[in-house]
């Protein structure tokens, strides 16, 4: 009975890290069991060529706050999709956090979305690697995922989102940001745009 038990765990717990995609060549070498490899896809929209504003609500953030896509209008703003146990999450997580903080002065806000963890869970993640941005809990209603849906679905994690001053999604990274400059250089464009 304690092995049927224990298997199950076991074959639960793979099942949700095999929903984790990474597009990091090194990663899929050490943990290429754990997770589904990406196609590495790097989508940039032309302003004239975005959909509709992204709108979300979520009550549930590890903070105890509540957040909406309102709260973001005017900003430019990263959105990443993420669980504490996804290896390229935690890979790129400093990278993020850094980025957070350089990007902090010229108007640029990040939020995560936590798509597995319950608040402790997603805590400790944020404790650990000092993230200093807040994080929406999606594991039970999906509402975030569900709102960027659109065109460009975060259709594996960690998926990484770039939105422009008006709510609507400039630019899309599926897997691990395996290429910093890259990921920077495609910020900086939707960072200069001007609202008409």
């Amino acid at each position: 009975m304690r092995r049927a038990i224990l298997g199950a765990t076991l074959a639960a717990s793979l099942l949700v890290i095999g929903g984790c995609v990474s597009n990091d060549p090194l990663a899929q070498d050490v943990t290429n069991t754990n997770f589904t490899s990406a196609d590495g896809t790097v989508t940039e929209v032309a302003p004239a060529n975005r959909g509709e504003s992204v709108s979300f609500e979520s009550s549930d953030m590890t903070d105890g706050s509540t957040v909406s896509a309102e709260d973001y209008r005017g900003s430019v703003l990263v959105v990443n999709f993420w669980f504490a146990a996804c290896p390229p999450c935690r890979a790129e997580a400093p990278d993020l956090a850094e980025l957070a903080t350089i990007y902090a002065d010229k108007g640029v806000r990040f939020l995560g979305v936590n798509v597995y963890d319950n608040a402790s869970g997603a805590q400790s993640f944020e404790k650990t690697f000092e993230i200093p941005y807040p994080s929406a809990l999606d594991a039970d209603t999906g509402e975030l995922r569900l709102a960027f849906a659109g065109n460009l679905p975060p259709s594996g994690i960690p998926t990484t989102f770039i939105v422009d001053r008006d709510g609507r999604v400039a630019a899309r990274v599926l897997g691990f940001i395996y290429d910093r400059s890259m990921f920077e250089d495609m910020l900086d464009r939707v960072v200069a745009e001007v609202t008409p």
